[in-house]
C-alpha cells in the first residue's frame, strides 16, 4: 500500500504544478487583479466585471463557431479514423500493423505550425490543390477556400486525426475474436455484428479519442490564425489576443476560464455517456443474438 501511494506522488505533483496552480492563477486574474507591470488594465478590486465584459455578442458568436468547428472536426475524425483503425486492428496482418501505425504517426512528429503552414500553401489560390482541381476540370477559377471556416475545418481534421486513430486502434485490437465469431455463428449479418458487438465494445476508444481531439481543438489558435483569417477565428485567438496584443490579462483570463468550464462540462458529459455505453457493452458481450431463421 505504501509503495502504491508513493507511486502516485509524481502524477499528483504533476497535476498540482502544471494544472491546478496555473488554473488557480488564471482564475484569480480573471477577477480583475494584475500587477501594472504586466497589464495596462490592472485593478486592485476583485470583481466579476471581466466576465461581464467577456460575455459579449462577439464573444458568444465566436464561441459558437468554435464549438461548431470542434464538434464537426471531432465527428469527421471519428468517421475517418474508425475505418482506418478497424482495418489496422482486425483486417491487417499483425506483422504489418507496426509499419502502418508508424506511417500514421510520422506526420505527427512534424512541428504543428509547419504542418498547418503546409495546408496554407496547399489551399491557397496558387496552391497545388487549386491547380489539380483546375486541371481536372472541376474548377473554372482559383480555389477560394483559404481564410474561411472550411479551411480551418480541413486543418484541424488533419492535425488531430492521429489522436483519434490511436485509442480506437488500441480498443479494437483488444476485441475478442470469439465474440465476432459467435455473432456470425448465430446468424447475425455483418452489419448487425458491427452495430451489436463491435461498435458498443469500441465506445471506450471513441470516448477517449473524442476527448483527445475535442479538448485541444477548442483551445486551438494556431490553425485558425494560419488558415482562418477573420471569418474563421476561434476563442483561442481571442484569448491570445487579450494576453498579447491588448495586454488585457484579466479579460483574457475570464475568457479562458469560460472556455475551461465549457470543456470540463463536456468531459463530464462524455464520461457519463461512456459509463452507460460500457455497461451496455458488457451486457452485449454475452451475445444474446436471435438466430436467423432458415
Amino acid at each position: 500500500m505504501a509503495k502504491a501511494g508513493l507511486g502516485a506522488v509524481p502524477l499528483t505533483a504533476w497535476l498540482v504544478l502544471f494544472f491546478l496552480v496555473p488554473s488557480a492563477v488564471v482564475l484569480y486574474y480573471s477577477f480583475g487583479y494584475k500587477p501594472d507591470v504586466f497589464s495596462t488594465h490592472a485593478t486592485d478590486v476583485l470583481s466579476l466585471d471581466r466576465y461581464a465584459d467577456a460575455i459579449t455578442p462577439a464573444f458568444l458568436a465566436i464561441f459558437q463557431r468554435t464549438v461548431r468547428i470542434a464538434a464537426v472536426g471531432t465527428l469527421v475524425c471519428v468517421l475517418v479514423a474508425f475505418p482506418i483503425a478497424y482495418w489496422m486492428a482486425v483486417k491487417l496482418p499483425a506483422r504489418w500493423r507496426g509499419v502502418v501505425l508508424a506511417m500514421v504517426l510520422v506526420p505527427y512528429w512534424t512541428n504543428f505550425l509547419i504542418r498547418t503552414i503546409g495546408w496554407q500553401i496547399a489551399l491557397s489560390p496558387e496552391g497545388f490543390l487549386s491547380k489539380l482541381l483546375a486541371g481536372a476540370g472541376l474548377l473554372t477559377g482559383p480555389l477560394e477556400i483559404l481564410y474561411t471556416p472550411t479551411a480551418v475545418q480541413i486543418g484541424v481534421v488533419y492535425n488531430y486525426l492521429p489522436l483519434m486513430i490511436l485509442p480506437l486502434y488500441v480498443t479494437l485490437e483488444r476485441l475478442d475474436p470469439k465474440l465476432l465469431e459467435a455473432s456470425r455463428d448465430l446468424g447475425a449479418s455483418a452489419w448487425r455484428t458491427f452495430t451489436r458487438v463491435t461498435l458498443p465494445l469500441s465506445v471506450p476508444g471513441l470516448a477517449a479519442g473524442s476527448l483527445l481531439v475535442f479538448v485541444p481543438l477548442m483551445g486551438d489558435y494556431v490553425t485558425p490564425s494560419v488558415l482562418g483569417g477573420a471569418s474563421g477565428s476561434m476563442v483561442g485567438q481571442m484569448v491570445a489576443g487579450q494576453f498579447q496584443a491588448a495586454q488585457n490579462w484579466p479579460l483574457g483570463a475570464a475568457m479562458a476560464v469560460l472556455l475551461i468550464l465549457a470543456i470540463l462540462g463536456l468531459i463530464v458529459l462524455v464520461a457519463l455517456v461512456a459509463r452507460v455505453a460500457v455497461g451496455v457493452a458488457k451486457n452485449l458481450s454475452t451475445i444474446s443474438l436471435t438466430p436467423r431463421e432458415a
